[in-house]
């Protein structure tokens, strides 16, 4: 009966995890328009089982330190209602932060899922000393270090961006795709200055026309003449430009979410099968597809309120912001699965985001602290919840 119900917590922890914390890895294509939230969903849900079915093979020092060994006596950690305590209080206290849209650590619930039972089962006899190097300063510095690097890095794509947009003269224009010509790219990611027309000679009357970036397959352009006319066409088909960076910068944007997500399920997946060390009879690499598919189903159904917030209601997010912040992140992440160490990407997501942002002047202060709120009470959230649940069960 404690094996069946271990199964069913830690597929229900994978369920919430994967609805707080799937999507965070896409919320720049989100939050930027460069996908819709389906779409986007849809890269997040594909790319984070494929990261999980890669923990299989290369991420499993991560499950020794999510079982509780070595924070407890052994002869504690190896029970079932120490794993199922853990499990259930992490889950508790991720349902609660994604039904109020807060995007919290799962690593970090899980630490104190393990305090909680921990402090129920052993009183004092927890290792702190492996709580600290094992779990508390890789916590603590990984978003410090991604909000460094986001820094640094987004000033860098930002001058490479500024650098490949410079202004052509209009002997260099060519013809393009959809008989589109472009005649310049304005400084920002998502506006730009462009001829356009159907038969190339009448360029020669045409001095201006603006265009504001949209997902629609059909954009209107509205072209002003030198004798201050205006006139309206319509073209169908996306924008292409060898001039324009703005493709380039796309795609990069798309791939670097998409190895955020990759990394994710590399980094989340082996530490909720930290609970299935209990259930010997169970295939571990069996036990990890098993979450992959919680994961992805609780992402496709539950993660709207999380998207919400990190994509709409931190700052602004364009195409160079969010692949600086995705390119730390995915880095960050995956060197870390690699080692065994247990970051949360949460974190590590939101601090790149925060980092990049300070070279915006765009941040919603009130959001970012109630972020910050929730991440200072999810340890003890998940340590309450553990502890009851463990007290009930012994």
């Amino acid at each position: 009966m404690l094996i069946f119900l271990l199964i069913i917590t830690t597929i229900t922890l994978s369920y919430w995890n994967g609805a707080n914390d799937n999507f965070k890895g896409v919320a720049t294509l989100y939050g930027s328009g460069t996908l819709s939230y389906r779409s986007a969903i849809t890269v997040a849900t594909i790319t984070t089982f494929l990261g999980s079915i890669s923990a299989m093979y290369i991420a499993q020092g991560l499950i020794a330190s999510f079982s509780g060994k070595g924070l407890v006596p052994q002869d504690v950690a190896g029970t079932t209602i120490f794993l199922i305590s853990t499990g259930l209080g992490a889950a508790s206290t991720i349902l609660f932060a994604t039904r109020l849209g807060f995007p919290i650590s799962t690593t970090h619930s899980l630490v104190g899922g393990l305090l909680g039972a921990g402090f129920i089962s052993v009183g004092m006899e927890v290792n702190f000393s492996k709580l600290g190097s094992v779990y508390i300063i890789p916590l603590l510095i990984s978003p410090l270090i991604a909000f460094c690097l986001a820094v640094v890095i987004f000033r860098v794509v930002k001058s490479l961006r500024h650098y490949t947009s410079k202004t052509k003269n209009l002997n260099d224009i060519d013809k393009i795709d959809h008989n589109i010509v472009q005649l310049s790219v304005d400084k920002t990611a998502d506006q730009f200055l462009i001829l356009a027309t159907d038969s190339l000679p009448v360029l020669e009357n045409h001095s201006e026309a603006r265009y504001f970036y949209s997902q629609s397959s059909k954009v209107d352009f509205n072209i002003k003449t030198e004798d201050s006319s205006a006139k309206k066409i319509k073209a169908s088909g996306l924008i292409k430009s060898k001039f324009s960076s703005l493709s380039l910068m796309s795609m990069a944007h798309i791939l670097s979410a998409a190895s955020v997500s990759f990394a994710r399920g590399l980094n989340d997946t082996p530490k909720i099968a930290g609970l299935f060390v209990a259930v010997e009879m169970l295939n571990i690499q069996f036990g990890m597809l098993a979450i992959a598919i919680g994961m992805a189903i609780g992402g496709l159904l539950n993660a709207r309120k999380v998207a919400e917030t990190i994509s709409h209601k931190i700052t602004k997010i364009n195409n160079e912001l969010g692949f600086s912040a995705n390119l730390v992140t995915s880095f960050l992440v995956i060197v870390a699965s690699k080692f065994g160490i247990p970051v949360s990407t949460t974190h590590v997501s939101v601090g790149s985001i925060f980092g990049a942002s300070m070279l915006t002047e765009e941040r919603n202060h009130k959001v970012i602290n109630s972020i910050l709120l929730s991440w200072v009470i999810t340890l003890p959230s998940a340590m309450l919840f553990s502890g009851v649940i463990y007290w009930l069960l012994s």
